[in-house]
């Protein structure tokens, strides 16, 4: 119960500094959103064209916008002293880390599935792929928040973060885009996607124990 409480603490800790600042959720939107608006001006607004390249331009879109905000995770509390303070509870660090990414991924993942059907129509994508679009976005977008939260805690303290960021984790985000454009693109085809899905989840599954842990250790020898 006390493992609960705390979890479910610091997600609402994370939501209301989140809503009161408002800015990283609307910034990951609106960066989303316009990318893939340009896209028609800068490819031609050829059906054929946006409809082939569709699955590939709504992720490799969603996986940049989703960085956007990777590197407020842990900062904003290693900054004020917040994050020390939590490594001297007694709650382990990883629970701590864990509602964290469960927080960035509702105020960024979230939005981004819930905005990728709007921008889907627009790029003219085959009616066949909006369910799995969606599915694949339910399964990845989690994976693309714990693998963020270990470059987050990683380049705590550095500086230019935000760059070295993006090489960390950037390569380890290649699986997740290659299965997520796999599975759209097999059910727009007519093929089954349920391989990539299924791979999807195993990443998923992976991801879930291990990034914590290490993001946690991470954490760790930052504040040491």
């Amino acid at each position: 119960m006390a493992l609960g409480a705390t979890f479910a603490g610091v997600i609402r800790r994370e939501l209301r500094l989140a809503l009161r600042q408002g800015s990283d959720s609307i910034m990951v939107v609106t960066f989303f959103v316009l990318t893939v608006v340009l896209f028609p001006f800068g490819i031609g607004p050829e059906v054929n064209i946006l409809e082939r390249v569709s699955a590939g331009i709504l992720w490799v879109t969603a996986l940049l916008a989703s960085m956007l905000s990777l590197d407020r995770l842990f900062q904003t509390d290693y900054d004020d002293g917040s994050l020390e303070l939590l490594t001297l509870t007694p709650t382990a660090m990883e629970i701590v880390v864990v509602a964290k990414i469960a927080a960035h991924w509702l105020t960024t993942g979230l939005p981004l599935i819930v905005a990728a059907p709007l921008l889907a129509v627009l790029l003219h994508m085959d009616g066949a792929g909006f369910v799995t679009l969606l599915l694949a976005m339910l399964l990845g977008t989690p994976s693309l928040s714990l693998i963020g939260s270990i470059g987050a805690a990683l380049v705590l303290g550095a500086r230019r973060g935000g760059v070295l960021l993006s090489l960390l984790i950037l390569p380890l985000y290649i699986p997740v885009l290659i299965f997520g454009v796999g599975a759209v693109d097999a059910a727009i085809h007519g093929f089954s996607p349920d391989a990539h899905l299924m791979v999807l989840g195993a990443l998923l599954l992976v991801a879930l124990p291990l990034c914590p842990w290490a993001a946690s250790a991470a954490v760790r020898q930052a504040i040491e």
